[in-house]
């Protein structure tokens, strides 16, 4: 249920948002083979839920495949349905926390305040997602883990190729990144091989 192993394994989560159905399956295997396996499909996004359900039968367990802006207990079901291994939420509704502890679902509940941290932690949850993680002090993470020593975290808004290893060594498990994961200007020419290249220089950045 709670994602430390994953995180731990995947230190990059890629948020594919409002991608053309058309382009997310070539789109993730250019992100996968560039060595991210770790992926949230964001529930806002139009078409999501056959997108979740088109990347589960290409890349079945190569990947983890997640489903992100689980906001009600309806887009959770809806996203595990759909094929979905784990949700992220933008904050912690005591529903949505409350249905995935008791069903066993794995979760990234979204925090940002000590009182949303002791909320996720009440329902068993030690692995968050701190977000909006570029708007709160560099230091920030640490003074979380103060009172809650056993806590992690995976800094997820405002991410980009030139703050991730900085967010890592403030603290943070993971990060996660959306639009600044590779340039947009690479996806509408289809040019997936740079794409990989360009995640390439990513993952190697974080592994060195």
């Amino acid at each position: 249920m709670d994602m430390y192993s994953v995180v731990t394994h995947n230190p990059i989560l890629a948020i594919l948002r409002n991608i053309p159905t058309d382009q997310v399956v070539p789109l993730t295997r250019a992100i996968a083979d560039g060595g991210i396996r770790f992926f949230e499909v964001a529930l806002n996004s139009p078409d999501a839920l056959r997108q979740i359900g088109l990347l589960r039968e290409h890349f079945g367990d190569s990947c983890q495949i997640g489903a992100g802006t689980a906001i009600t207990v309806q887009r959770c079901r809806d996203a595990i349905n759909a094929g979905a291994g784990f949700l992220l939420t933008p904050g912690t509704p005591a529903d949505v926390l409350e249905y995935c502890a008791s069903q066993g679902i794995s979760l990234l509940p979204g925090v940002l305040t000590p009182c949303d941290v002791a909320t996720a932690l009440q329902y068993g949850f030690q692995t968050m997602k701190l977000f909006p993680a570029a708007s709160m002090p560099a230091r920030y993470v640490r003074d979380l883990q103060g009172p809650f020593d056993n806590t992690h975290y995976v800094a997820i808004g405002g991410v980009n190729p030139d703050n991730l290893v900085g967010f890592l060594q403030a603290g943070y498990l993971g990060v996660g990144l959306g639009s600044s994961l590779f340039p947009k200007e690479l996806a509408k020419k289809g040019d997936w091989e740079a794409i990989s290249v360009h995640v390439r220089k990513l993952v190697d950045s974080v592994t060195k």
